[in-house]
């Protein structure tokens, strides 16, 4: 068994130890003793005794009258009960009930998950697609979790803070210290979106953190700007860009309370419970492709990482809607996509798409940059250029299979 192995089991030894000692001195009015293998005490309700050998109780004010063994998760030792303190009479079988009875007890808290746990678990087969929609319904009103709202997941890698460096100098397990630092994280997100309950947040392991956020109008008006355009449905990308200025301010927060480099990727609201778990590969994909090629300490979204999201994301049917969505401010300009059509069948030459449209050069001119006014991109750049041709490329695909249905 490798060292870290050995003290967390020394160290959930220890722990089991004090809470079986309290709990027996109060049960028995008697004083407490635990040992360790060694036969050191290791936990008393005496503290002056602590450190000594289970020998040296004999010398010292205690009279022992029971011992009980103890064992946790292959560590053995003892309890050793002195007198009665009141000087009542206790049978020694109906105190070795009683502190077996303990013993128990305390394995069977310290085994049973918590409500924290609970929730973790539920939205992690959520967000994974692991449960259908009637144990979602079920476990979510048991969890004081509501649905209801439209809601697209936020996904925060925090790796560095709640794996990284875990000294061990205190009694906590590594487990205990990653636990609660996740649980740091979610109340700073809970404090920044001034929720009144963490339920909507779950530490989901390898140190993230995903969060079903409303998205829809009302809980994302503090991050919308003039021009923007909210829709109550929240329907796909409507609300996309008012959610990225909520989770670039998260991110500042975050990175604030923590000192430590943090990263977020964030999905588009889908329709549906199920859609929960859209929204979350949405977020995983833009997360990961995002901190690849555009670096950490950022917010990503596949609507933002160009080239990177066409290319990388291994899902046909979103790689098709983000091409949809990025000319979507084209669809009724049909004039422009004949133009673009044209200025890459001409390898990009001004010259001879002008002469192909019988137009004016100037003519071209205002089109190219009314183009890149509506969808962000410049036809004349060469990674722009890249990008607005796969986009066309894929969305002509959709439009050849949607007719051969």
């Amino acid at each position: 068994m490798d060292t870290t192995a050995l003290l967390t089991k020394a160290t959930e030894y220890f722990r089991t130890a004090k809470v079986v000692t309290q709990k027996v001195a109060e049960l028995l009015s008697a004083q407490v003793c635990v040992t360790n293998e060694q036969g050191i005490v290791i936990a008393s309700s005496n503290l002056e005794l602590v450190g000594l050998s289970s020998n040296d109780l004999d010398n010292t004010a205690t009279n022992h009258y029971l011992r009980v063994p103890l064992s946790v998760d292959m560590q053995a030792g003892e309890v050793i009960v002195g007198e009665p303190c009141n000087g009542d009479v206790i049978s020694p079988r109906l105190a070795q009930v009683l502190i077996e009875m303990v013993i128990n007890q305390t394995a069977i808290i310290d085994n049973l998950p918590t409500q924290h746990q609970l929730k973790d678990k539920f939205i992690y087969d959520l967000l994974h697609g692991l449960i259908d929609e009637t144990t979602v319904v079920r476990y979510s009103k048991l969890l004081g979790l509501d649905l209801s709202p439209p809601r697209a997941v936020i996904l925060i890698d925090a790796s560095e803070y709640i794996l990284g460096n875990h000294p061990q100098q205190s009694e906590e397990t590594v487990e205990v210290k990653i636990r609660r630092r996740a649980q740091l994280v979610i109340s700073s997100i809970v404090r920044f979106f001034l929720l009144p309950k963490d339920t909507i947040c779950a530490y989901i392991g390898d140190g993230e953190i995903a969060v079903l956020k409303a998205s829809n109008t009302k809980n994302l008006a503090n991050w919308a700007k003039s021009g923007d355009v909210l829709e109550q449905s929240s329907y796909s990308w409507a609300n996309l860009t008012a959610l990225n200025r909520a989770a670039i301010a998260l991110l500042a927060c975050l990175r604030a309370d923590t000192g430590t480099e943090i990263s977020i990727g964030i999905g588009r609201y889908h329709p549906g419970i199920q859609g929960l778990a859209h929204s979350y590969q949405d977020a995983r994909a833009a997360l990961s492709l995002g901190c690849r090629f555009h670096g950490k300490n950022q917010v990503h979204c596949l609507a933002q990482l160009g080239i990177a999201a066409l290319v990388g994301v291994s899902d046909e049917k979103t790689k098709i809607e983000l091409a949809t969505h990025l000319l979507s401010p084209l669809d009724r300009e049909p004039e422009l996509l004949a133009t673009l059509d044209t200025f890459f069948a001409t390898n990009l030459s001004s010259k001879a798409t002008a002469s192909q449209l019988l137009i004016h050069r100037n003519t071209l001119t205002y089109r190219l940059e009314k183009i890149t006014s509506l969808i962000g991109l410049d036809p004349r750049r060469f990674d722009d250029a890249v990008q607005i041709r796969l986009a066309l490329l894929l969305r002509s695909l959709n439009s050849t299979f949607a007719a051969k249905r």
